[in-house]
């Protein structure tokens, strides 16, 4: 059993000794890797761009059509990536400018490529015998693949944007790359065009050679970027420091005197509520020669002091602000951010029942009413009420800024003073509830001073009608601004008929009367009865909607017949005669008399008379009765006028429809009405309508009833002392939400009608959008209108969201107004850059395409035309000594005093070879111009980028 175990033991370590050769057919590590490398470029090769596209290629934000795919590799312990960039449009060669291209599509002139680099923090190979190696691997694979892919590896520091790379280009001519960057102090003769062009020549001529005097054919092409000069960053820095003081302490506008210097936006609408960032912080201007031929050094000095306006073409691209850009809303001011904070307001209105509890700090519930919301101090509150009531008693036209959608929501008109405290609280004390609480009560207490002393009331017009398509409130200060105006003139009126009782004779007092009267001939609407006519006016017409003003230019007796009989009564109140209209019982003309007009009502009266007649039903009602009173007093001013008259006198002039002629020549003519006023045909022949003429009729009860007096000593329809009063009453027991409610949607319609003044050109897409954001306004305030709102959180969330809307319309207007004024010589690219800044901006607003890239920078460019260049030319302002400091120009180019920032430059040269030029003969010959070298030079003053290829045969 020994001796077999030993024989086993010893067959198996034969075994062993047999298995152990070194076998070098196995691969190494390194062929491995070339392997890998290899195996990966097959699966891309097959693929192509569209599949790739499927398999998740990742697009390129820079670029319109490059993408990139991205595989890891490990060799050594080592892990490195090899990404595959490509483009999706294969056809076409490599343009030298292509504003959207990769930096080494740039630097190198070519279209795909690969880059295989280490996953460390800095992402360059360090080391050159490694980076050789890798360059070598990738190399070979390719060549196995037979692909013409170029290859790049990083090389050096990572500030240096160092690269070489190497191309197979089929089976006789290699390219090899290679790229570096000087950061600093770079040499004065490299700062030229003379110095860049010998470096160029010194890669491939002879060093023995004078480079000076020698000719070579070099391609040359150059791109010249400009940038206008940006704002002094410490005066700025004072302005808006100063500016936001000023409102931190008014809580209002910064006015015009506390800036140093003119703003961009001084004629701007919105100016005088806040100042806005100009959205365009500059243009940079980029200038291109085409490629030419350049066969000596001498040409690239003269090129030097070429001008700009001597290249082939101008690009323009804005430098739009961050905002603009990136969708940032910090230290943004504007209605739009306002406009949220007065949402957030009405939100928390519905804690209190009474405006002054928000004030109170007894009775002001939360803690957070209390810590953070500051109320502004009194010079501040005095500031605004100054503004709104000392600083602007006018009564401006508000339908010169109206949008033709503006009436569509509830709100004040723009200029009316509700609709000034509106916009005044969006800036008071960042228009928290407290703040706007402390405002509303002081506001109301003026309001209460100026019906007191029977001041008008500012900004608010004293004649006219209540247009019930604004918000209550506003309503209610027309009607108190009517009152006031009443108040004072019955004041007036008293006073000097006491004064011209005492000084005057009798017989002068009745044509003071009528001239110091200021009620107005009025059109009756509709009698108590239901039944519409229209009175004829002092031209002997019939018209429903004229009036005649009481104040006549000529004295009354210029109006009457010269045969007309003494009459016993005295005559007041009249507006003059009526055509040839006479009195049927006197041989005399019918006078108009002057009327009062038609107590004005506001919404809630409307409502309450409705309510009244539901209520009443058939019977005598609020309504009748106040068209009772009308006519009553019609009947009273006409009586006044016309002493001698009767009731169908009265029926003949206000209601004509009532008066019957009796006989009616051929053609519908009556004869009656043809010789009418006649001395031969008096009196008139007609008679009453079946309606007047009835037993127990209404309106000859009313005639028997109405005393004689005329307008201005009757007892006024409109009383008001009361209607002012209630008008006051509403105002001081106002709800906290039902303020807030009417605020919001007047601060949204004298926001928008505000921005709606703005000249932008009338650029289409900004016409358009401001039409749908009214109509969008329109429909979301709806709910808001109808005070039921009761703390509806969706519809607040509603609003919320209308802010948003607002603010990219807002965004939009501000970026046209400040085009609309650089271009004012250049429409047509003020609208081209305009439409693609609205294209990118579309999908952040959730309005552009389904595909469109939210993240996307802004890098759209406009081609400038040669009539357009000076408009260009105009915005790089000569340097101011300050600016500038730097006093060696050492680039040349320059445009009115401006260096350019940046300067491209690609040389080249082609050569012509043949099958056999490099290599052995073949033995079917063939001949092709290939890119021999090229350079591209990328620079400034002090800062230089050099990338070189060189084709060669190996």
């Amino acid at each position: 059993m020994a001796s077999s175990s030993k024989m086993e033991a010893t067959g198996k370590d034969d075994e062993e000794e047999l298995e152990r050769f070194d076998d070098f057919t196995l691969a190494s590590s390194w062929e491995r890797f070339i392997s890998e490398i290899e195996a990966v470029c097959r699966l891309w090769l097959a693929d192509g761009p569209k599949n790739l596209l499927e398999k998740g290629a990742v697009h390129l934000g820079f670029s319109r059509d490059l993408y990139k795919v991205k595989f890891e590799l490990k060799y050594l312990m080592k892990s490195y990536f090899m990404e595959y960039y490509f483009e999706t449009t294969s056809a076409g060669k490599v343009t030298d400018w292509k504003f959207s291209m990769h930096d080494l599509q740039l630097s190198f002139g070519v279209k795909e490529f690969l880059v295989i680099a280490p996953q460390s923090a800095s992402g360059v190979v360090l080391d050159a015998p490694e980076a050789s190696k890798l360059l070598s691997a990738i190399a070979i694979a390719l060549s196995n693949c037979s692909s013409l892919w170029p290859a790049f590896v990083p090389v050096h520091d990572p500030s240096r944007k160092a690269y070489i790379g190497i191309q197979n280009m089929g089976t006789v001519f290699t390219r090899r790359f290679e790229a570096d960057r000087i950061g600093s102090q770079v040499p004065v003769k490299l700062m030229h065009l003379e110095g860049l062009y010998e470096l160029f020549v010194s890669k491939f001529a002879f060093a023995t050679l004078d480079v000076s005097t020698h000719l070579f054919k070099v391609h040359f092409t150059m791109k010249l970027t400009y940038r206008t000069l940006p704002y002094d960053d410490d005066d700025n820095d004072v302005d808006i420091q100063g500016a936001d003081a000023d409102i931190t302490e008014s809580g209002g506008t910064p006015s015009g005197d506390t800036r140093n210097k003119a703003q961009w936006d001084d004629d701007c609408p919105w100016s005088e509520w806040y100042s806005a960032e100009d959205p365009i912080k500059g243009f940079e201007l980029i200038a291109l020669w085409s490629e030419k031929m350049v066969e000596n050094s001498l040409e690239m000095a003269e090129l030097e002091n070429a001008s700009p306006h001597e290249a082939e073409k101008w690009i323009v691209f804005p430098n739009l602000s961050s905002h603009l850009v990136d969708g940032l809303r910090e230290n943004t001011m504007g209605f739009s951010s306002q406009l949220h904070l007065l949402v957030n307001a009405l939100d928390m209105s519905f804690e209190a029942q009474f405006m002054e509890d928000f004030v109170s700090v007894e009775k002001s519930g939360s803690d957070n009413l209390k810590s953070s919301m500051v109320i502004p101090p009194p010079t501040v509150l005095d500031r605004v009420l100054k503004d709104l009531f000392h600083d602007g008693v006018e009564s401006p036209d508000l339908t010169k800024a109206e949008h033709k959608s503006s009436r569509a929501i509830k709100g004040a008109p723009l200029g009316s003073l509700f609709a000034q405290f509106c916009l005044h609280s969006l800036w008071f004390g960042n228009c928290n509830i407290r703040a706007i609480a402390s405002l509303w009560i002081e506001f109301v207490r003026e309001v209460r001073w100026c019906w007191e002393e029977s001041q008008p009331l500012p900004h608010m017009a004293a004649s006219g009608v209540i247009d019930l398509s604004t918000c209550l409130i506003n309503q209610k200060l027309k009607m108190l601004a009517i009152c006031i105006e009443k108040k004072r003139q019955l004041s007036e009126d008293y006073q000097d008929s006491i004064e011209s009782k005492v000084s005057t004779p009798i017989e002068m007092q009745e044509d003071i009367l009528i001239q110091e009267d200021s009620s107005h001939m009025r059109t009756p609407t509709e009698d108590f009865d239901g039944k519409r006519d229209s009175p004829l006016t002092a031209n002997g017409l019939s018209n429903s909607g004229a009036t005649v003003s009481r104040f006549s230019t000529e004295p009354e007796d210029a109006v009457v017949c010269a045969d007309q009989k003494p009459s016993d009564g005295i005559r007041r109140g009249s507006a003059g005669v009526v055509g040839n209209m006479m009195l049927l019982n006197s041989h005399q003309n019918l006078h108009v008399p002057f009327t009062q007009d038609a107590p004005l009502m506001t919404e809630d009266m409307h409502e309450e008379r409705l309510q009244a007649v539901e209520a009443f039903g058939d019977s005598f009602s609020f309504s009748a009765q106040l068209e009772k009173d009308i006519l009553s007093s019609d009947m009273s001013a006409f009586k006044a006028a016309n002493p001698d008259s009767v009731f169908e006198d009265f029926i003949r002039w206000h209601s004509p429809g009532d008066w019957v002629d009796d006989d009616i020549k051929e053609g519908g003519v009556s004869r009656s009405h043809a010789a009418e006023g006649s001395k031969d045909d008096w009196p008139p022949r007609g008679r009453l309508s079946e309606r007047m003429s009835e037993h127990g009729n209404s309106w000859r009860k009313l005639w028997k009833d109405a005393p004689t007096l005329p307008a201005s000593e009757q007892k006024p329809l409109l009383d008001p002392n009361r209607e002012g009063e209630k008008v006051l009453h509403y105002l001081e027991t106002l709800r906290p939400h039902q303020l807030l409610e009417q605020m919001v949607c007047t601060a949204f319609r004298a926001s928008a009608d505000t921005l709606n003044q703005t000249n932008f050109g009338g650029l289409k897409q900004m016409t358009t959008k401001i039409g749908q954001l009214y109509l969008t306004m329109a429909s979301t305030l709806k709910p808001l209108q109808s005070n039921h709102l009761f703390g509806d959180s969706e519809i607040i969330e509603d609003v919320r969201r209308l802010c948003v809307v607002f603010e990219h319309v807002e965004k939009l207007l501000t970026l046209a107004a400040s085009l609309y004024r650089k271009f004012l010589q250049a429409p047509r690219l003020r609208e081209a850059i305009f439409s693609d800044y609205y294209n990118f901006y579309l999908p952040k607003m959730g309005t552009g395409s389904v595909g469109g890239d939210v993240h996307k920078e802004f890098d759209s460019k406009q081609q400038v035309r040669f009539h357009e260049r000076q408009v260009l030319a105009n915005m790089f302002t000569p340097p101011t000594a300050n600016q500038s400091w730097r006093k060696v120009l050492s680039m040349g180019n320059l445009l009115n005093g401006h260096e350019p920032i940046l300067r491209e430059i690609i040389f080249s040269t082609w050569d012509r070879v043949s099958g056999n030029h490099y290599a052995a003969s073949t033995s079917r010959g063939y001949e092709q111009e290939i890119e021999t070298y090229r350079m591209y030079i990328c620079g400034t003053s002090n800062d230089l980028q050099v990338a070189l290829s060189v084709a060669s045969c190996d």
